[in-house]
Formats: structure tokens, C-alpha cells, sequence
């Protein structure tokens, strides 16, 4: 068993090390250059929306492509039953930049983008008499349009709309052949919330709970243990199988060397994303989900079959095993690499929580903080991780750097698997909203430390710390997706509002003066009775 905990213990503190919090992010296209430095005015003043491009071939419904409204043009409508499904037809010119050859008589023109100013291409296909003008961008990136400073006295009076490279390229592959090509624009409205927010706080918090009543219980059994042998004298505690060998605190020098190592990963995986780097972090996540499963299964298993989990088997190389954990290694194995296999389907989400989470409480079990102190600079050194790699980076890198990462960057994944995810399935647009790892785990080790004090100090449910921190998170969480709607959709750093929350609620129930002169509210580790 030694070298069974040994590898728990090695791979729950290289999580805790390698993962990072990720913003909760809204995702429905990526739309950059928000380009503040060119004001609204008379004529230029739109909000900048999402727009739905559904195409029609032939009559019959195609696909669906996500586009944004420029700053300049009328609005489109919100409702698809009213929005009219009207001809589409390529530029000639293509990039639209003079006035076009062909008449359009209504129809929505298709241009490429280039060469001259958007509103140089609206005036143009307005001119010529179309009803809508959708520029291809030469990325597959949306680019809210905006107008020049010396452009004024405006007069579009048709919409216009940026469609991605991909998008442009398959309808100019549709309009390149003999079929009739049909579009039709509206721009449906986001729900205030979307069941995902309220089904990811309850899965954060209740993954918070649960590590922190296993690690509660595992810390008083542990506790009891070892005050059996106390009283029998024995000396060699360690040689015991109350587990507390397998346990890992963090110091204070590794709570700040956890920012420091954090940031290298980050901008490594920023710097050398591909296809083949996340491929490998699949493999890396996959590894620490069947650790992380195959830990939480024996552990509820083990209630029932006492036989199975108390009867061991010895592995040459590998060590001992309990035949438990034998049962249940293909499991857990099979479930991991059927993720991994099907991690682009619709339903991957599901494999993605359930070895996210299992992975999560097994660090909360094993890898602990032990004190206040510890818990204080490690919270504090992640909400100013999570801001400088969130916004601060923006101004050095050109790109919010986290968000970047989260979302996969240009490697052509969805995004790395270290975050917890949930479709929306109340908004039109669809999407995820997600939280990072280390949004539940570096909060959740400060919980899980107050239950364990709690219980140790034999302190009740409302005389105690627990209570009070497992309250605060959840408010801090919610405060988070409060932000992300007010931030109209914007990546947020959780940590931002998590941490003053869970700190804050620390120095009014624990007082200012253990914070301020770190002293350990458990004496020592918070293990002691």
C-alpha cells in the first residue's frame, strides 16, 4: 500500500500545482478587437450583438453560422419567425469597395473583408441596392466593426454583419455552384439565466462539501487512531494503516510557489498550444481522473465489501493492492479512455465532470493546508494570479492569456479538459459555461480545513468556522456569474470574488489579529484535538 499512497499523494500535489482557475466564460463565438478607441457618434452608436446567419439552400433549411452586428447600419431583429429569408449573392468585387457591377435589388450581399473600410463596403452595397451586407472576415474570429474617426454623417440604413473565415468560405462554396442560396437574419436575446449557471454552483458547492466531509472524517478517524496507539505507547505510528503517511500539507513557501509555477504552465500552454499539446494534456487528465476515481469509488465501496478492500494482493514492481482496488481499476480505467475517445461529442461533458470532480476531492483529501496562515497566502497569491492573467496580461500579450488557454486558443480543440462544464441549455446561442479547477480547489482546501477544525475542536455546525466559509464560497460564486452577466458574457476570474468572500468571512469569524499575526487556530495542523 505504501507505494499506492505514495503515487495518490504525488499525483493529487501535481494537480494542485499544475491546475489554475480558470474565468467562467459564456462561450458563442470568439469576438475580438472591442476597439474603445473609436467613440460612438450619430449614426455609429449600435450595440454590439450576435447575429444568426441561417442559411437556406434550394429551399431547404442548411447551416446555422454565428455572425456580430456592426457598430454602424440598422439592427437586426431578435425573432426568426419575422426575419425574412432573402437571396444571397456574392459582390462583384469581391471586397465590395467599389460600387458593385451587379445590381442587388434586395438581395443580401456576401463581400470579403479588405482593401477599404467597412463603411466604405455598407455604402456601396446599399447603393446597389442590397438589403443586408455580411463581410467575411480572413479569421476564424468574429470582429466587432466599428467606424473611423474622420467617418461621420452616416446614413446606413441596412444591417451590417461579421461572419468567420469558415463560414465564408462554405457559403461562397454554396453560391459557387447552380443551387438558390436563402438567408435569414435575427439576432435572439440571451435568458437573464440559463439552468448551466445554476447546475455548475450547485456542482461547485456541492463538490466543496463532500471533499470537505471526507476529509473531516478521514482527519478524526486519523485522530482517534492515533490516540488509541498513544495510549497503548506505540512508537511507530507511521507504520500503521491510518493513512496519515498519504497526507500532504502545504507550506508556506509552496503556496507562493504554486503562483510562480502556475504562470511558467500557463504561458507554456499558451506559447505551444496545438493539437498534439492538448492531446497530451488529455492523456495527463485522464491519468489523474482514474486516480482520482478509482480513490473515491474504493472509498464508497469499501463500506459494503470490507472483505475485498482489507484483503491485499502483492503487484512485483507496482506493490500491494487491496483486491477492491483491483475490481475496480478496468472501470475506472474504461471509463477515462471512453472519454478521451469520445471527448468531441455532445454528451463528453458528462465524462469530463465526473473525472473532474472525482479528481478534485481526491485532492482535497489527500493535500491539505495546515493552518490559517498557509490557507491566507495561498488564497491570496491565486485572486492576484487570476487577475494579472486575465486582464493584466491583455496589455502585454494582446489576448487575455487564461481566456486564451481555456478556450483552446488555435490548437482546433474545444479547449483543455481541466475545467468543469455545463451546455446552456436555455440559450439560443448554446455554448458552455465553465469554471476551472482551481476555482473549487484552492477555495475548497480553506472549507475543508474549517470542517476539520470544527470537528476536531468539537465545535457545533453554528458555533463553528464551517458553516460561515462554505456560505461565504457560495456567495463569492455567485457574485462571480452576477459579474459575467453584467460583463455581457466576458470570461471572469472567479477567484476575483471568491477569494475576498472566503478571506474576508475568515478575519470577522476568526478575528483580524490571527490573520494579521498568523496564528494557527488549530495550534498545529488542525488535526489536533
Amino acid at each position: 500500500m505504501d507505494l499506492q499512497k505514495k503515487l495518490s499523494s504525488l499525483l493529487c500535489l501535481a494537480a494542485l500545482i499544475c491546475l489554475f482557475s480558470f474565468p467562467l466564460l459564456i462561450s458563442a463565438g470568439d469576438v475580438v478587437h472591442d476597439d474603445d478607441s473609436a467613440p460612438k457618434k450619430p449614426g455609429c452608436d449600435n450595440v454590439f450583438t450576435l447575429v444568426k446567419v441561417q442559411t437556406f439552400v434550394n429551399g431547404q433549411e442548411g447551416a446555422e453560422f454565428a455572425g456580430v452586428g456592426a457598430r454602424f447600419g440598422t439592427t437586426v431583429g431578435p425573432e426568426k419567425e419575422k426575419a425574412k429569408k432573402t437571396h444571397l449573392t456574392l459582390s462583384d468585387p469581391r471586397n465590395c469597395c467599389t460600387l458593385p457591377k451587379n445590381q442587388l435589388a434586395g438581395d443580401v450581399v456576401a463581400v470579403d473583408r479588405g482593401n477599404c473600410t467597412f463603411i466604405t463596403k455598407a455604402v456601396n452595397a446599399q447603393a446597389a441596392g442590397a438589403s443586408a451586407v455580411i463581410i467575411i472576415n480572413d479569421e476564424n474570429e468574429l470582429y466587432e466593426m466599428v467606424c473611423g474617426p474622420d467617418e461621420t454623417d452616416l446614413d446606413i440604413r441596412i444591417p451590417a454583419v461579421m461572419v468567420p473565415k469558415d463560414a465564408g468560405v462554405f457559403l461562397e462554396k454554396l453560391l459557387s455552384g447552380n443551387s438558390s442560396v436563402s438567408v435569414q437574419l435575427y439576432s435572439p436575446e440571451r435568458p437573464l439565466l440559463d439552468l448551466a449557471e445554476v447546475l455548475l454552483w450547485l456542482m461547485a458547492v456541492g463538490t466543496v462539501l463532500c471533499a470537505s466531509y471526507w476529509s473531516a472524517w478521514s482527519a478524526r478517524e486519523s485522530a482517534a487512531e492515533e490516540e488509541k496507539l498513544l495510549r497503548r505507547a506505540v512508537e511507530e505510528i507511521s507504520d500503521t494503516k491510518s493513512g496519515a503517511s498519504s497526507i500532504v500539507d502545504i507550506s508556506t513557501t509552496s503556496a507562493v510557489l504554486f503562483v510562480v509555477v502556475a504562470s511558467c504552465f500557463l504561458v507554456l500552454l499558451y506559447k505551444f498550444m496545438s493539437y498534439w499539446f492538448v492531446e497530451l494534456l488529455v492523456i495527463l487528465f485522464c491519468i489523474g481522473g482514474v486516480e482520482g476515481l478509482l480513490t473515491c469509488l474504493v472509498a464508497f465501496l469499501s463500506r459494503w465489501f470490507n472483505s475485498a478492500s482489507d484483503s491485499y494482493l502483492n503487484i512485483p514492481v507496482l506493490g500491494t493492492f487491496s483486491y477492491l482496488t483491483l475490481a475496480v481499476s478496468p472501470f475506472c480505467i474504461a471509463f477515462a479512455v471512453v472519454w478521451a475517445v469520445y471527448r468531441n461529442a455532445s454528451f463528453a461533458w458528462i465524462g469530463q465532470d465526473v473525472l473532474g470532480i472525482a479528481l478534485i476531492v481526491t485532492v482535497l483529501q489527500v493535500v491539505r493546508i495546515p493552518n490559517l496562515k498557509v490557507g491566507t497566502v495561498l488564497l491570496s497569491c491565486a485572486f492576484l494570479y487570476d487577475i494579472f492573467w486575465v486582464f493584466v496580461s491583455e496589455k502585454l500579450f494582446n489576448v487575455s492569456v487564461m481566456i486564451a488557454v481555456a478556450s483552446g486558443g488555435d490548437s482546433g480543440e474545444d479547449g483543455i479538459p481541466m475545467l468543469l462544464k455545463i451546455p446552456r441549455f436555455l440559450d439560443p446561442w448554446g455554448g458552455y459555461s465553465v469554471i476551472g479547477f482551481g476555482d473549487i480547489l484552492l477555495p475548497g482546501l480553506l472549507v475543508a480545513f474549517s470542517l476539520r477544525y470544527d470537528w476536531l475542536a468539537r465545535r457545533g455546525l453554528l458555533a463553528g468556522y464551517f458553516l460561515y466559509t462554505i456560505v461565504a464560497y457560495g456567495l463569492g460564486l455567485l457574485v462571480t456569474y452576477v459579474a459575467l452577466y453584467l460583463m455581457d458574457g466576458h470570461g471572469q476570474p472567479a477567484l476575483l470574488y471568491i477569494v475576498p468572500f472566503t478571506l474576508e468571512d475568515s478575519m470577522v469569524k476568526l478575528g483580524i489579529r490571527e490573520i494579521v499575526g498568523w496564528e494557527d487556530p488549530a495550534n498545529h495542523s488542525g488535526l489536533s484535538t
